[in-house]
């Protein structure tokens, strides 16, 4: 019972609570309250029949809340009543109110339309008034900077690009700050920069015309700084020669009076000239505008780039320098493409010169020096190079007063030029080797077209013709006509070679600013190596060729010597023209005389070459039997032959036209020389055909043929064919055949072995061993007769008393020959 009645009372009490729960959800249901998603969870969470239960309690609070609504609508119904019926009676007043109303609205409209429009109409033209002075006051405050910018438009389609940029200073600071606030003021500033750049764009482009435009000129603005310094050079010429008459006036007044008239005639002619040419002549400035140069400079200064306009003319003049010192491949070939190549270089210089001084720091000295430096350098290898392919001393001397002039002009400019006068000095050799070079070609032409015969004269003015070209002098000539002078007529064509020769060395000589002395020095030496290696080895060529006969010879011989004659007078040629003493004591002398006996010298033994070279070709067509039995009788023919062109030749030496003590004594010498000489070698060349070791035996028949070619050949040097040989001494040239010969004719050997040795033995120039070869010859010769002659059987017994005779003599003379080998 206890347990069903707690049981009953846990149950009551779940009731209770569960109705508890119900009221609380409805109460928040009640409130509003979002969400109910909890709410209605609590209820739905408990019993399956709980559902059902809060649906009833749910039923049960409408209906309570409805009962309350119609209790309270039951209390107010009648104010409500009375309310409506208070209302339907004043809606017939409203009506009457809305018409009048109304009415009213529409007549106060009509009255106040007029007012509205008068008012409109003032509040616009005040407004209207209001803008028109806002826009005014906007219009003077942007209007100075309209007409600056205005301006600045105008000044740049005029190009007045320095005065354009001092605008656009003054727009940016000063009239843009004040109406920075509109977007036209935001578009001038933007467009500014864009203005600077085009006129930055344009100066640049007129720079760039303007270097096209000087690189296009350099060569006339050089052609006419040279033609200047040309031109100031003469003058002041005429001014020291006019000078040099004023001085001499005093010393030689009546004398020179006429002289005098005609330089200052000349003078003034000069001076006249030189005004033509200083109206004719045009400047750097009047050939080129230089104002894009000045108006890019301010630019660039203006705009503070003054710095980067410096390095950029700077590199572009540079480049122009290295185009301007690069020659043309064939300019060696004339004149006029070293004026071009100089012509150039001297317009680039005179405007960075022209440049300097009107500009402040866009060119400084130290960068032309630094550029002339640079292009000297270049110059002078370029010179050095393209000169030495020139070789005619012609251009090769209007090249050097290219220079000269190239030089003055520049250093008339400022620029240091001592290194191309050095250079004109390399070049000097230069030229003197081309002039040796024609001159040897003048030489040997004279050469070639001379005769080498005297000269014939056939009356004094021919006489007085060819004594103005060559110095001849001779007292002892007989003023008779005609007649024949020694030398031949290349003698006064080489020595009026030579003075030209002098004068074309002279002519480089000038205008190189060194002293009369140091040019007295240069042509000296220049004439030396004329004479000692031109005419001289002109000279030898000469006397080598082959068609060069011995009368030839002999005439240049006496020509050189006349040649050596003339060097004193060379000497006081050069001293004339140079007006320097020759005691001084630097004074050079000419080494003419060293040349010509050089050449006399190979003259003389050319002589004595061409006459052995004819003996022997004499010998070679000798023919000997030399096993004959006996001699014909008589002299080989072509031994005869040798002596009667011998004979003849020096017929010829000696009938030579020797006008004067010295050309005879001269011929003279040298015939006798080439007389012994030939002799001497005749000899020899018999000699060494006797001992000739191809040549095994010679029969006494043969050599008694032999003795009578030696028979004739003292007999043609005895019968005196040059005159002047004193006794016998020609005959000495044969004296070692005679006696060797001699010792075999008379077969005297025992008279040769008992005196050898003895200065007064009659065999004394036989060698023993030239006597040995010989012997064994005949003695190989007298055996071979023996064998083929048997019918003389009676002389056998003789033949061979001989052969043992020479036997004996043969191990004597062995015997001597071993003795002076082992003696030596």
């Amino acid at each position: 019972m206890e347990r069903k009645s707690k049981s009953n009372l846990s149950e009551l009490y779940l009731e209770e609570n569960k109705d508890q729960i119900y009221e609380n959800a409805l109460a928040e249901i009640q409130s509003f309250e979002l969400p109910l998603g909890t709410t209605l969870r609590s209820v739905y969470d408990d019993q399956p029949n709980a559902h059902q239960k809060f649906m009833e309690k749910l039923d049960a609070c409408i209906r309570n809340h409805d009962r309350e609504i119609e209790k309270m609508c039951n209390f107010h119904h009648q104010g409500f009543v009375d309310a409506i019926t208070e209302l339907l009676k004043v809606r017939a007043d409203a009506e009457k109110l809305k018409v009048q109303v109304t009415d009213t609205n529409r007549r106060l409209q009509d009255a106040g339309k007029e007012v509205i429009a008068q008012t409109e109409e003032i509040i616009r033209c005040r407004v209207q008034q209001r803008n028109i002075t806002t826009v005014v006051e906007k219009l003077q405050l942007c209007l100075p900077a309209l007409e600056m910018y205005s301006k600045l438009k105008e000044q740049m389609s005029v190009k007045r690009y320095y005065s354009a940029l001092k605008t656009m200073e003054q727009l940016e600071n000063l009239y843009l700050p004040r109406v920075s606030q509109y977007r036209f003021c935001q578009i001038m500033i933007e467009n500014l920069p864009k203005l600077r750049e085009e006129i930055k764009e344009i100066s640049m482009s007129d720079l760039k015309d303007f270097l096209e435009s000087i690189r296009k000129h350099s060569d006339r603005i050089g052609e006419t700084a040279m033609k200047q310094a040309q031109q100031q050079k003469t003058f002041s010429t005429a001014l020291q020669k006019q000078n040099n008459v004023n001085y001499g006036r005093n010393m030689h007044l009546g004398r020179n009076r006429i002289l005098e008239s005609k330089n200052e005639i000349t003078l003034k002619r000069t001076f006249e000239d030189e005004d033509e040419h200083e109206e004719e002549v045009l400047t750097a400035q009047d050939l080129v505008d230089f104002s894009p140069v000045y108006r890019c400079l301010h630019i660039y200064s203006v705009l503070g780039d003054g710095e980067i306009f410096e390095n950029y003319y700077r590199k572009q003049r540079r480049k122009q320098a290295r185009l301007v010192l690069q020659p043309q491949s064939s300019m060696h070939e004339t004149v006029e493409g070293y004026r071009r190549y100089f012509s150039q270089i001297v317009g680039f210089f005179v405007v960075e010169d022209h440049i300097l001084h009107v500009t402040q720091g866009l060119v400084t000295r130290t960068y032309t020096d630094e550029l002339w430096n640079m292009a000297l350098s270049k110059i002078i290898a370029v010179l050095r190079t393209h000169s030495s392919y020139c070789s005619d001393p012609d251009l090769v001397l209007e090249l050097k007063n290219l220079i000269v002039v190239f030089a003055d002009t520049l250093q008339g400019y400022g620029f240091p030029v001592n290194r191309l006068f050095d250079l004109l000095f390399e070049i000097r050799d230069q030229y003197n080797e081309t002039l040796l070079k024609k001159w040897s070609v003048l030489f040997r032409d004279i050469f070639e077209a001379d005769n080498y015969s005297p000269i014939p004269v056939a009356n004094e003015e021919e006489y007085r013709i060819v004594i103005s070209k060559f110095p001849f002098q001779d007292a002892e000539l007989d003023k008779s006509f005609p007649k024949k002078l020694p030398m031949s007529q290349s003698v006064p064509q080489i020595y009026m070679q030579v003075k030209e020769f002098i004068y074309a060395s002279l002519k480089f000589s000038e205008s190189l600013h060194r002293s009369s002395t140091e040019i007295d020095d240069m042509l000296r030496k220049s004439t030396n190596l004329l004479l000692t290696r031109t005419l001289s080895s002109c000279l030898q060529n000469l006397i080598k060729k082959p068609h060069i006969g011995l009368t030839e010879l002999v005439q240049i011989i006496i020509n050189t010597t006349h040649l050596e004659q003339a060097c004193k007078y060379l000497e006081d040629f050069i001293s004339n023209i140079t007006n320097i003493s020759q005691l001084t004591v630097h004074t050079a002398r000419l080494y003419g005389l060293s040349t010509f006996k050089d050449a006399r010298h190979a003259a003389e033994g050319e002589i004595y070459t061409k006459l052995n070279q004819k003996i022997d070709e004499f010998i070679q067509i000798a023919d000997y039997d030399w096993t004959m039995s006996e001699s014909d009788g008589r002299a080989s023919g072509y031994l005869m032959d040798l002596i009667n062109f011998l004979r003849s030749t020096f017929q010829v030496f000696t009938h030579l036209p020797n006008n004067n003590n010295d050309h005879a004594a001269m011929s003279g010498k040298v015939a006798q020389t080439a007389c012994m000489s030939a002799c001497q070698h005749l000899s020899m060349s018999l000699m060494q055909m006797l001992l000739d070791s191809e040549l095994k035996q010679i029969s006494m028949g043969a050599i008694q043929q032999f003795n009578l070619d030696v028979i004739q050949c003292e007999l043609f040097a005895s019968s005196e064919p040059v005159p002047g040989f004193q006794g016998d001494t020609l005959q000495l040239a044969f004296i070692d055949l005679r006696q060797l010969l001699d010792l075999f004719m008379v077969w005297d050997w025992s008279t040769y072995l008992a005196d050898y040795g003895q200065a007064t033995s009659k065999y004394l120039r036989v060698n023993p061993s030239t006597a040995l070869t010989l012997l064994e010859k005949v003695h190989r010769g007298m055996k071979d007769s023996s064998k083929k002659n048997n019918i003389f059987a009676q002389f056998r017994k003789n033949d061979r008393d001989k052969q043992k005779l020479i036997e004996t003599v043969v191990k004597q003379l062995r015997s001597l020959v071993n003795g002076m080998s082992q003696h030596t």
